[in-house]
């Protein structure tokens, strides 16, 4: 009997259940089939690249290798899955090398099955399925693609009108059938730059979802997961299930049993509307344990309950063959990733405060308007992934943080287009407070939607005028309406400028080799 068909064992006989309750069935307890799910979410390609959970280190690609093959042991019947972003905003060993090695990494870990995230088309499509099924590469040449099926529900072909993707995989465990529907959040229509989607279109989630159901049930498939990079949240407490998720699951066909999610970052193991709904942080720095028992007769699941595991290095010994995949790809890019930049005279940090400033996106946004010369400056706080240490900066450290291939522009806006900007903080499809240089404003939190701004000045103080024309720099994401500021594409006077990453290190260069943090206090909140 295996160890978890002991557990099972245990559970029925001490009549205590953790997580769902059993289903009513005639058949044995002890015949039930039991299956584990090992879940990950948004791991972005983090191959090399460790953080701290409770004072203590977790992520890197052979820790979370490592754990996975331990728990894996645990059952016979073990199924990897992730729920997409699993390239792209990755750190330079894998973006380098066209996300190549994250994907080596999967196929090495033994995946079965995963979804797309909406980082999986920052490069446009072709280079989607040349990652997924194979291909070449002008800079890396051929490459093999992903070893295991993926799933999209809800991506469509703007010609044929079919889903890019099989809209669900079937795996068969003992012989059950369990069904997995992919699908990707439609943010991802304001968060991708609009050439990288512009022959797909994202339909709603929950119709899609429910759909899929409807033709798997039809094939007498019983056990449904859905694998969605799809935000989900939970306080650490296991109360206040929130996000796109958890508004969801009431929707969502009752056959499904268990929604991983992701795209958010967060953290969330609990149970809305009879749905399991699980996501477990990102950049390797956990994983989702899942146990299953699926009664043979009914190929129902009777039984599910889940772990969100954090992969703290100690006590664990990290995967062999896989640190010695990243050290080669390390070392071959050593040279490039270890150039000092400049030093940073104290951490610069990504945390906001409740006026939704942060410190290293005025310092972005500051390097910006210094290279492009203009009177203002935004930068999106969703493009800064990490932060700055106090110390020595290495151009793999900056890369790390700017990870995006985007460039500069300088346009022009008038005080009132910026205004309407502004208020698409508020109002937008992907809602978020943009970082500023050369523009202070104050908003009031309880105004409604579209009337939030309370004043703007320049730096100096003097109030920005409605019909007066300023020059602005931001990237190309977000002169093409990124995020969902569809008000930059009224920028007239288009001109074009350096790489984001190759100004941040210039403004570096001219600051004399090194920065500190800017001042706050340009984004108020009444």
């Amino acid at each position: 009997m295996s160890v978890k068909r002991l557990m099972l064992a245990a559970i029925v006989t001490g009549g205590y259940f953790i997580g769902s309750s059993f289903a009513s069935s005639s058949t044995d307890p002890e015949e039930y089939i039991s299956v584990q799910l090992l879940g990950v979410n948004d791991f972005h390609g983090q191959l090399e690249t460790y953080r701290s959970r409770n004072g203590k280190q977790v992520g890197g690609a052979e820790y979370l290798a490592a754990y996975l093959e331990k728990h894996r042991q645990e059952n016979e019947n073990t199924l990897l899955v992730h729920a997409g972003d699993m390239v792209g905003a990755s750190s330079p060993v894998s973006s380098l090398m066209q996300d190549e090695p994250a994907v080596e990494w999967m196929n090495n870990v033994g995946f079965d099955i995963g979804t797309l995230g909406n980082h999986e088309f920052d490069e446009g499509t072709d280079e989607m399925f040349r990652l997924l099924k194979g291909g070449k590469h002008d800079k890396t040449g051929d490459f093999e693609g992903a070893a295991f099926p993926y799933t999209a529900a809800n991506v469509i072909d703007k010609k044929t009108g079919q889903s890019i993707l099989p809209p669900y995989v079937i795996k068969e465990v003992d012989g059950v059938p369990i069904g997995f529907i992919g699908v990707v959040t439609t943010e991802t229509k304001d968060i991708v730059l609009p050439s990288g989607v512009e022959d797909v279109e994202f339909t709603d989630e929950v119709t899609a979802i429910n759909q899929s159901v409807k033709e798997l049930k039809a094939k007498g498939v019983q056990s449904i997961i859905v694998l969605g990079h799809v935000s989900a949240s939970l306080n650490t407490d296991g109360s206040a299930p929130a996000e796109d998720v958890a508004e969801f699951a009431p929707r969502i066909d009752d056959e499904v049993d268990i929604f991983f999610g992701g795209h958010n970052h967060g953290f969330a193991n609990t149970m809305v509307d009879g749905k399991m709904i699980i996501q477990s942080y990102s950049y390797g720095t956990a994983f989702s344990d899942v146990d299953l028992f699926i009664d043979p007769e009914s190929k129902e699941i009777v039984h599910k309950q889940a772990e969100i595991i954090s992969t703290y290095h100690e006590g664990i010994e990290p995967d062999k063959e896989v640190k010695e995949m990243v050290d080669a790809y390390s070392a071959d890019k050593e040279m490039m990733l270890s150039q000092e930049m400049g030093r940073a005279e104290a951490s610069i940090s990504k945390e906001k405060t409740d006026s939704g400033e942060r410190s290293i996106g005025n310092l972005v946004a500051d390097s910006h308007r210094q290279n492009m010369g203009t009177d203002i400056a935004f930068m999106n706080p969703g493009s800064i992934r990490a932060n700055l240490n106090e110390g020595e900066l290495t151009w793999g450290e900056l890369y790390t943080m700017l990870p995006f291939g985007t460039h500069l522009v300088k346009v022009s806006l008038t005080g009132s287009e910026l205004k309407e900007v502004l208020e698409q903080q508020w109002t937008g499809n992907f809602q978020t407070v943009m970082q500023a240089s050369g523009l202070h404003y104050t908003w009031d939190k309880d105004a409604p939607p579209g009337r939030k701004v309370i004043d703007m000045t320049d730096e100096d103080g003097n109030t920005i005028q409605p019909d007066q024309t300023y020059t602005v720099a931001l990237t190309n994401y977000l002169a093409t309406g990124g995020d969902g500021f569809t008000a930059f594409k009224e920028g007239t006077d288009p001109v074009e400028g350096p790489p984001t990453l190759d100004s941040f290190i210039t403004y570096i260069i001219e600051s004399g080799g090194s920065v500190a943090p800017p001042e706050m206090g340009r984004i108020k909140v009444h």
